[in-house]
């Protein structure tokens, strides 16, 4: 279910939607769906959200109507489907597959028409309360404004997470009523009516209370994303990567590390970001669809914009930005430069400070290359005026600004000789009194 706008995340974009350490809120779900193996994936939402990726359907629920038309929004694809239905908050990414296992096990070991996964956590919560009768069974959900405050002190939870039958869901559905608080047609209503049919209902605790809460607020996400940290980095550790800190180190699901790999701390690693094995980032670096080789040194403050390529052995020091540019085998950008839009052959240093203006201030046109190739020595404060092309073995002098080709083998630069004014600001200030 993902239909639902989010409204305490005071913002625009629908809670499910929002970024979580490289995907969606919605595609963590998704990926533990498809991990669990179902036939099919179904995502309510509401419309102009059909949008929900590859390989799932959209069912639209025209009004906000409550989780009970959310779910019969879904049957409209569902029509005929005999099985069970996994029922799940389209806004809770710490799902894992094994969880939902040990859910649908207990649903096969009861032969219930619906089986509902339930928490008991530490902390309040305002979901619905769990009530059973004296023999343990499952007789109704109670949402948390519409409990007595006898059942508000129950501490067994509804996680809305449900696995029905097919055949007594649709039916339970059909005669919902909106008699609650917010004149909604409530999901776990129709828990009420397959018990008062006389099919057999269970609830299964879960034994990990956190996984199955959802995201409601940005508090809960950010929490959210430390526990997805946390479980992304840990992967990582066990594979042979080595992580300084895994507190301070932020890491996309997406990103792949090889064995010996070292992450510094307070590092980001984002997007399809790649870092081979032997390669070294950090600290205080961000990668974000880059490529690091094998060996290759990734120095403090150093931010690795989309398109980067670092190939073995390379270098991209302190405070260096970087961005659609290849670093080649054993090349260096040491310190506080921006190369942008460039091929930077194997061998070649880039002194310190070193610029490529690469943009083109005429509307509509694209950003300039700038190409320097193999076992270039650059020196300082250099700037590159794109589209420009250094041979293969030439130096550049310091200071110099390189708007035409430079030939291979040759030394080009030399800016005008030093001019001194011997006493020009005294002449236009006064000297200052000691």
């Amino acid at each position: 279910m993902a239909a639902g706008l989010g409204t305490r995340m005071r913002s625009g974009t629908p809670k499910h939607l929002h970024p979580l350490l490289g995907k969606r809120v919605l595609d963590w779900t998704l990926d533990t769906v498809r991990e669990l193996g179902a036939d099919r994936a179904v995502v309510v939402v509401a419309p102009g959200g059909e949008d929900v990726g590859e390989g799932v359907e959209a069912a639209v629920q025209r009004e906000p109507r409550g989780t009970g038309d959310a779910v019969a929004s879904a049957g409209r694809a569902l029509e005929g489907f005999e099985g069970d239905v996994l029922v799940l908050d389209g806004a809770a990414p710490l799902l894992t597959a094994d969880l939902l296992r040990g859910l649908l096990d207990e649903h096969e070991r009861t032969s219930a028409a619906v089986t509902v996964l339930t928490i008991e956590p530490a902390r309040r919560l305002p979901y619905g309360r769990i009530v059973r009768d004296d023999s343990g069974a499952l007789l109704a959900i109670v949402e948390e404004r519409d409990a007595t405050p006898e059942q508000r002190a129950i501490r067994e939870l509804n996680s809305s997470i449900y696995v029905f039958d097919a055949a007594a869901l649709w039916p339970a559905l059909a005669g919902l009523e909106p008699r609650n608080a917010q004149g909604e047609l409530y999901l776990t209503q129709s828990i009420e009516r397959i018990v008062a049919a006389g099919k057999p209902a269970a609830a299964w605790i879960s034994p990990d209370s956190r996984s199955p809460e959802g995201i409601n607020t940005r508090a809960d996400l950010a929490e959210c994303a430390a526990i997805l940290r946390d479980r992304i980095n840990e992967r990582h550790l066990l594979a042979g990567v080595t992580i300084a800190d895994p507190r301070t180190t932020w890491i996309d699901d997406g990103v792949e590390l090889e064995p010996d790999t070292v992450v510094h701390p307070f590092t980001v690693l984002r997007g399809s970001t790649r870092i081979a094995a032997g390669a070294e980032i950090g600290p205080h670096a961000v990668a974000i669809d880059a490529e690091v080789g094998p060996g290759a040194l990734v120095g403090p403050f150093c931010y690795l914009r989309p398109g980067t390529v670092l190939a073995a052995g390379a270098k991209a020091g302190t405070f260096v930005e970087l961005k659609n540019t290849s670093v080649g085998e054993g090349a260096k950008v040491p310190h506080l430069s921006y190369m942008g839009d460039a091929e930077i052959g194997a061998g070649t240093n880039i002194g310190a400070a070193n610029v490529t203006a690469n943009f083109d201030h005429r509307p509509g046109q694209p950003k300039k290359r700038t190409k320097i190739g193999r076992n270039v020595r650059t020196a300082v404060d250099n700037t590159f005026v794109a589209p420009v092309e250094i041979g293969d073995d030439a130096w550049i002098a310091a200071g110099a600004v390189i708007t035409e080709d430079v030939p291979p083998g040759s030394l080009a630069g030399f800016a005008p000789r030093q001019v001194t004014k011997e006493g020009y600001v005294y002449d236009r200030h006064g000297k200052r009194d000691d």
